[in-house]
């Protein structure tokens, strides 16, 4: 199959028709233009933040068949895969790891489509051309592709350009489950009981959560979900947190459909939100924040309130967010989640795949052991 495509690079994803683009991808909520879009127009991303947006779009003819939302990063935040031993190794060689480029979803470590191409697999050999030219010509320090989709790991990596690296989250998978007490039903006695005490403590402080979807929750819910959401943010790391307002009033206006909101309520005041994102098959969670502290309250917004509604809607996948080990003695599977990385340097090139065929072993010792500690009987 012979391509002749015209590869560009635009400014700003309102450049692009949000039909044309949104043709290319799944339901997906992070690829979508209204999602990508609200990150710019409120200023979440731009040139200010350090996320200087720089995507790919290619056409055939007069038409769209390719995009890629693609950034110019000046630092390593809010991309939870962490490179910044490497950003230290090129300062310590005199050398400038910043601007590097990646294609990525701002502030969003789940896993999901990449490029939207309805010949993805044909197209790669000229989308790494592009990358490659692109990394050259803007002397970029390297390219990153960030939690793409496990299955074309593959592809990326055949001619040894792209070195893969694993991380890892913990997720849970629906196994056509009848409701909540099914579910518990394949954990060991224990383990059981320490997840039902848990849910107990929710009734026992008088606190009432629900989830509801985003386009059901009122302008009085999405305004007290942001203080929560900021207030948090403020206790945890002495800032706010990466998205405005702005961020969240566009995205309630634009995408209320493919969101859910988990709201904790004290005597008809809501006390604590979380809020997801979903697609057809998948609840992704995103944000969380409380007014003040509630024994195991995370945990009831956060997880089981989301393996409930997953159960409820035939949801197949639940994918709560990077980090957490205490996921696992919930249910959350250790899973691995990839990134791909081309340095420009071969010798950092080189060492860079050193260190991620290092760790990669380390990555499977660690898999395994936690493995061992999920809470269900043993088959």
């Amino acid at each position: 199959m012979s391509i002749e495509w015209r590869f560009i690079t635009i400014d700003s994803i309102n450049d692009v028709e949000a039909d044309a683009w949104d043709a290319l991808f799944d339901e997906y909520p992070f690829t979508k233009h209204a999602f990508l879009s609200a990150l710019e127009s409120s200023g979440c991303v731009g040139e200010k933040s350090g996320w200087q947006p720089l995507h790919i779009i290619a056409f055939d003819g007069s038409k769209l068949v390719l995009a890629i939302p693609g950034y110019l990063k000046y630092h390593s935040y809010g991309e939870y895969v962490f490179d910044w031993s490497w950003a230290d190794a090129y300062r310590r060689h005199g050398l400038e790891y910043y601007p590097k480029y990646i294609n990525a979803i701002p502030f969003t470590p789940a896993s999901g489509p990449r490029i939207g191409c309805h010949s993805a697999t044909e197209a790669l050999p000229l989308v790494q051309a592009f990358i490659t030219r692109l990394v050259e010509e803007r002397e970029l320090s390297s390219h990153h592709l960030l939690f793409p989709e496990a299955d074309k790991i593959d592809e990326w990596t055949r001619e040894q350009q792209w070195v893969a690296r694993r991380g890892v989250q913990f997720h849970w998978y629906n196994q056509n489950y009848r409701d909540f007490d099914d579910f518990l039903a394949g954990f060991t006695s224990r383990k059981r009981k320490n997840l039902k005490r848990e849910r107990r403590r929710i009734t026992e402080q008088n606190l009432h959560c629900r989830a509801l979807r985003g386009d059901q929750a009122s302008p009085e819910e999405w305004q007290r979900f942001f203080e929560c959401y900021q207030i948090t943010y403020l206790k945890r790391s002495g800032h706010g947190g990466y998205l405005n307002k702005a961020f969240f009033e566009q995205i309630a206006a634009t995408m209320a459909d493919q969101v859910v909101m988990m709201t904790a309520s004290l005597e008809g005041d809501i006390v604590a939100c979380a809020l997801c994102f979903m697609d057809e098959q998948n609840l992704y969670g995103r944000y969380w924040g409380c007014l003040q502290e509630f024994d195991q309250l995370h945990f009831e917004l956060c997880y089981y309130l989301g393996i409930e509604y997953c159960i409820a809607h035939g949801l197949q996948h639940f994918d709560p967010g990077a980090q957490g080990e205490h996921k696992i003695q919930r249910g959350f599977e250790p899973i691995n989640t990839w990134s791909l990385h081309h340095l420009r340097d071969p010798e950092f090139h080189r060492a860079v795949a050193d260190f991620c065929l290092r760790e990669a072993e380390q990555n499977d010792d660690y898999l395994e052991a936690a493995k061992a500690l999920l809470p269900f009987k043993a088959s």
